[in-house]
């Protein structure tokens, strides 16, 4: 098994005093992954440790990779991300995949921050309340994706219109208002989560767009997909280039 000297320090910074055991059991695979994702991959990126770490982050939440998200989350904790930082990518991500899938990976982390000496709860981050939620929700949208986005929230067919409402109040003013993360890695993670679980192409291209609008220009959001492609494969990741090619052209 021949690992490159990039690698295997990439590697060592993420899992100090980690031996993997599949290099014992798969050291094939083992060879070819690692020299791809922890050298290749990583040598074509301008991309910070934390941001691709948040990145990485909110894929695996995107992708349901449980099992990995519990091997990068103490990995991300070495590479300078913070507890709060992973918890808000877990919070945010509620809004995007729904509990159903999100509660696994708030169980595990909280297991990993018990096990590490982390104390629990982390310092509070939200900075709206349920009676300015709404208020606070709107500025948020207007700041992403402008002033169309002004009066959203009473906005659409009558039957459908509390959904809109909720997306105001919940979606934005819950979680995007929170500190711990700006409005350009909340919607970098935002990007992750709707092109790592796929189906979402609508939505992907209009967050592309804000993505661009509030400065993560094309560059950057093909790095992103680029750093994230060996958690997702390459369909997905394939996707996610079509739809930021769509909303730079748009």
């Amino acid at each position: 098994m021949h690992i490159t000297k990039a690698a295997k320090t990439y590697h060592e910074r993420m899992f100090p005093w980690h031996t993997s055991e599949l290099s014992a059991t798969d050291p094939e695979f083992i060879e070819r992954f690692d020299n791809f994702a922890f050298d290749e991959v990583i040598a074509q990126s301008k991309l910070d440790d934390k941001t691709r770490f948040l990145a990485i982050l909110a894929t695996l939440l995107g992708c349901q990779g449980i099992d990995e998200f519990r091997a990068i989350v103490p990995a991300a904790l070495e590479m300078g991300v913070t507890p709060v930082e992973v918890k808000e990518t877990v919070y945010q991500a509620a809004a995007y995949l729904g509990i159903g899938r999100v509660f696994p990976f708030l169980k595990a982390t909280n297991e990993i921050f018990t096990a590490r000496g982390i104390a629990l709860p982390l310092q509070g981050q939200a900075t709206t309340t349920f009676e300015n939620r709404l208020e606070g929700g709107e500025r948020a949208q207007i700041d992403i994706f402008g002033e169309g986005m002004r009066g959203f929230a009473s906005s659409g067919a009558e039957e459908t219109r509390h959904i809109n409402k909720w997306l105001v109040g919940n979606c934005f003013g819950d979680y995007y208002t929170r500190m711990g993360l700006d409005l350009r890695r909340r919607e970098m993670i935002t990007f992750c989560f709707l092109s790592a679980q796929g189906g979402c192409e609508p939505q992907l291209i209009s967050h592309a767009k804000a993505n661009l609008r509030i400065g993560n220009d094309k560059a950057f959001l093909i790095d992103v997909v680029s750093q994230c492609l060996p958690y997702i494969g390459y369909p997905r990741s394939l996707n996610a280039l079509r739809c930021v090619e769509e909303a730079a052209k748009a």
